[in-house]
């Protein structure tokens, strides 16, 4: 008889093939280091350039393959800057830790833990379906209000999508008999909230500073290249195309993946139902919607009154911290904060070391070299379209945001763009691309694994929606930008 289970043979073909895809993975992420770090410094770059362009590449490409967890790829990145001198271990790898764009970021996390743990989150999605949810339309415009709402306070677009509005577009969808089973039934209405709850997150990411990890990353590197973005600037420029493109989303998502479902009379009473269940707002949901207000009113206000962006933030923490809305032990336990600030520090340390050793001058200039001789707007509009469509290469807005926005940024300078108007507009579409695909952002990955969606759709879909929004952002937000006076 024989002497292992049937069952062996599978598991050890499954381990098999873990082991080789982990191999090609780092055997693809040393060549590429490898081959960078050797290349001989060009003129006016130090030469130890290249070998740091050759392990920023090899992390980068760790981030997209991930063969460990992005954290771990950032520390063994840092190792290898360090190991190697490439990094000074005392003067420049550990500069990233002090950078206060980071721990605005990280913050901000905590911040967003208030919404999800008072329940005030949710609580505002209910109130949004209860007014509005009489159709399918409907619901999905109160899941793009919701997000809107949260989004300021979110700088984790997944937690936003994924700890909120998910959680409510599933229960809206089993009510209503939609589930990931059948095509049929996934398609009467779960799919349909999905895909457009996806790209409406992508639009209001990009209207806020804080409603993205990236972008605060964004701000920091415009500043290395002399282009200062507060919070309100950012706002402001984004108001419009953002809620131009709030109102057409869901629409044309309607029309491009028309639900099987498109009236749902019961959902105002369930969700009425689900609010009569918890209650009058209780005085964690108070304090957070208060702390909430000020937050907003710091921000919008802080250039003008003298208040730093990350001093607004760690003044909403301490609120939070004092009011026993947020203890402790809740913000040790948000791993997603911590592993934030870990492989951010890195990255940015890393990027800031790229400019002083000259290779992102050198490489904008040759990227400026290949749409030299164009007018400004035909060479922008060039390199936006690069920028929008490479990020199928990418895994993470943050990755490819940390890895080109300088390089582009700096290319579109050289070219004569205006520089609020570039740095603000590639900042926008570091948001924008988050649905071009279901591995293309965090909340994409939350919302493909439910199931409800399959590849070819994601793909159909997150095109045209993307071709979508890059015809509102470039003329209804470079025409409002223009009134504003960005393009001087």
């Amino acid at each position: 008889m024989p002497s292992t289970p049937s069952s062996t043979a599978p598991e050890t073909n499954a381990r098999t093939h873990v082991r080789l895809t982990m191999a090609w993975k780092i055997a693809a992420i040393l060549a590429l280091t490898l081959i960078i770090y050797f290349i001989p410094a060009p003129e006016g770059v130090d030469p130890r350039g290249m070998h740091m362009a050759g392990i920023f590449a090899g992390t980068i490409l760790g981030l997209i393959l991930q063969p460990l967890p992005t954290a771990a790829v950032a520390l063994i990145g840092l190792a290898a800057a360090m190991i190697t001198g490439t990094m000074d271990t005392k003067t420049e790898a550990l500069q990233g830790f002090g950078n206060s764009t980071i721990w605005l970021i990280v913050a901000a996390f905590f911040i967003a833990d208030g919404f999800l743990l008072t329940g005030l989150g949710r609580r505002i999605a209910l109130l949004f379906v209860s007014l509005l949810g009489k159709s399918s339309l409907g619901l999905s415009y109160g899941m793009a209000l919701t997000d809107l709402v949260l989004s300021p306070a979110t700088p984790s677009n997944t937690a936003r999508a994924g700890g909120v509005v998910y959680p409510i577009v599933k229960s809206l969808a089993t009510v209503n008999d939609s589930h990931p089973s059948s095509d049929e039934s996934r398609k009467r209405l779960g799919a349909y909230l999905s895909l457009s709850g996806v790209q409406v997150n992508t639009i209001t990411s990009a209207m806020f500073v804080t409603a993205m990890a990236g972008n605060p990353l964004a701000v920091g590197f415009a500043a290395d290249a002399g282009v200062e973005i507060s919070w309100g600037t950012w706002a402001l420029a984004a108001i419009v195309p953002g809620l131009v493109s709030l109102i057409v989303m869901p629409w044309f998502m309607s029309k491009i993946y028309r639900p099987g479902l498109t009236k749902t009379p019961d959902a105002p009473a369930h969700a009425r139902a689900e609010l009569k269940e918890i209650g009058p707002m209780n005085r964690g949901e108070w304090t957070m919607l208060a702390t909430f207000v000020l937050l907003l009113i710091l921000w919008v206000l802080g250039s003008s009154i003298g208040v730093d962006a990350t001093a607004a933030a760690f003044v909403g923490v301490a609120i939070l911290l004092v009011s026993k809305v947020l203890t402790w032990k809740d913000m040790a336990a948000n791993g997603g904060a911590w592993s934030t600030l870990i492989f951010f520090s890195v990255l940015v340390g890393m990027a800031t070391h790229l400019n002083t050793l000259g290779v992102i001058g050198w490489i904008g200039d040759e990227v400026a070299g290949l749409v030299g001789g164009m007018p400004w707007i035909a060479a922008f509009a060039v390199l936006s379209f690069v920028y929008f469509y490479v990020h199928y290469l990418f895994a993470s807005n943050t990755a490819q945001i940390v890895a080109m926005y300088s390089v582009f940024l700096g290319a579109a300078i050289a070219t004569g763009a205006p520089p609020l108007f570039a740095a603000l507009a590639l900042g926008f579409i570091g948001n924008l691309i988050g649905g071009l695909s279901h591995y293309a952002s965090g909340p994409a990955g939350v919302i493909y694994g439910s199931g409800y969606v399959t590849t070819p759709e994601w793909f159909r879909v997150g095109f045209f929606a993307s071709v979508v929004n890059i015809l509102i952002w470039s003329l209804v937000g470079g025409g409002w930008m223009y009134v504003l006076g960005m393009w001087g």
